[in-house]
């Protein structure tokens, strides 16, 4: 018997269109001034503190958080809206995403009250960076081949083990890892628990991981026998397999996993002037599969904020949406008739940007075949 994804469609209200049109004054103002110039993939690989904390200073960090700890008690659906414009403009998002994106709500549910008071506000404010330990050496996307280990000691944990992949340890202020604190590896999904391991940490390595376009955005960290306090350890022990799935829903299903290219789709098409049928064809079907996309990962943030767990429809978006993005650049490639130029203003430096980007696209947050199964199972096909 199969299942189906039963999600209801967003219209957004009159206080969602007036937040997106003063994002988007805000994001003029910024451009005019030279405070950053539109980047293909900003969210992974635009990194501007001023800028995170300029966003902070008007309340667009840490929007659905409580103003307990320093939050604006919005909803995630007007923070979809802010999200979505940053995106869209390419701006340098990077230094607070994970922070803002899924770390924030994930101490907020599972962490201590003293974790909620040490790192909500900073994150509020754009002062306080995230990274995440997930992926290990041999590992490809099987979050549940956990060989970092956790063990109990006096007045806390030693943690060893090694994580790649991630984003941003070198400027971040804390990194949240999973580690395997009771049972065998063989146990996959039991005995897993996460911890909160403050940056820079002596017994903690941060070693930078080059790109093929020689930036840096990637790290290894390696934990030797890196001993933590007791506090440290985030939720329940045990149930970090439950936990981290929970965050995936919000990894998974932003607006950044179909808009990582639109400032590319953008600038294209603002240069088109209506002599190109070809041209104005492929734009007019990516435009249209961009607002289908839009409509699902919407559906998906309004189930998450009526409390749901669409887990389904969050790896649809994240299978779609990649993809799509990948579209983008080859169809730009194709019909534009632009050679990519490194660090050139306007289409050939966004291009030039997203291409050696693109094989990451569908990789990162799960690759998409791991996706397809969580797809298939859920709608008991599989």
């Amino acid at each position: 018997m199969t299942a189906t994804i039963d999600l209801a469609a967003h219209r957004p209200g009159d206080a969602e269109l007036r937040l997106r049109d003063e994002v988007r004054q805000f994001l003029d103002d910024q451009r005019a001034a030279g405070a950053f110039r539109p980047r293909s993939d900003a969210w992974m690989s635009a990194a501007d503190p001023t800028f995170s904390r300029r966003l902070g200073a008007r309340g667009w960090l840490g929007m659905t958080l409580p103003a307990r700890y320093d939050g604006h008690d919005r909803s995630p659906l007007e923070r979809f809206a802010v999200v979505e414009e940053l995106l869209v403009a390419g701006a340098p998002v990077a230094a607070h995403w994970i922070a803002d994106r899924q770390m924030a709500p994930s101490i907020l549910r599972n962490g201590t009250e003293e974790q909620r008071r040490r790192y909500l506000p900073g994150i509020a404010r754009g002062e306080c960076f995230f990274a995440i330990g997930m992926s290990e050496p041999d590992a490809g996307s099987d979050l549940a081949a956990v060989r970092t280990r956790a063990r109990e000691v006096d007045g806390g944990w030693e943690i060893t083990g090694t994580k790649l992949w991630t984003t941003g340890a070198h400027f971040a202020h804390a990194i949240v890892l999973l580690a395997r604190t009771d049972g065998a590896p063989g146990d996959r999904h039991a005995g897993l628990s996460q911890f909160v391991v403050d940056l820079p940490h002596p017994a903690v390595h941060v070693r930078p991981i080059t790109t093929i376009d020689g930036e840096h955005h990637f790290n290894e960290v390696v934990l030797d026998h890196a001993v933590v306090p007791a506090g440290a350890l985030l939720g329940e022990r045990g149930a970090g397999w439950r936990q981290v799935v929970a965050e995936l829903a919000h990894e998974r299903s932003g607006p950044e996993r179909f808009l990582s290219t639109a400032p590319l789709l953008q600038a294209w098409a603002s240069g088109l002037r209506g002599s190109d049928p070809v041209a104005a064809r492929e734009v007019g079907r990516l435009t249209a599969r961009a607002w289908t996309l839009r409509q699902l990962s919407l559906a998906v943030a309004a189930a998450l904020a009526a409390g749901r767990s669409p887990e389904v429809a969050a790896a649809l978006v994240k299978d779609l949406g990649s993809r799509f993005e990948g579209d983008i650049v080859e169809t730009v490639r194709r019909v534009a008739g632009v050679e990519p130029r490194p660090g050139a203003d306007g289409l050939a430096g966004l291009l030039a940007e997203a291409v050696p980007h693109t094989p990451a696209f569908t990789l990162r947050g799960g690759t998409n075949e791991i996706l397809r199964s969580v797809v298939a199972r859920g709608l008991g096909v599989r």
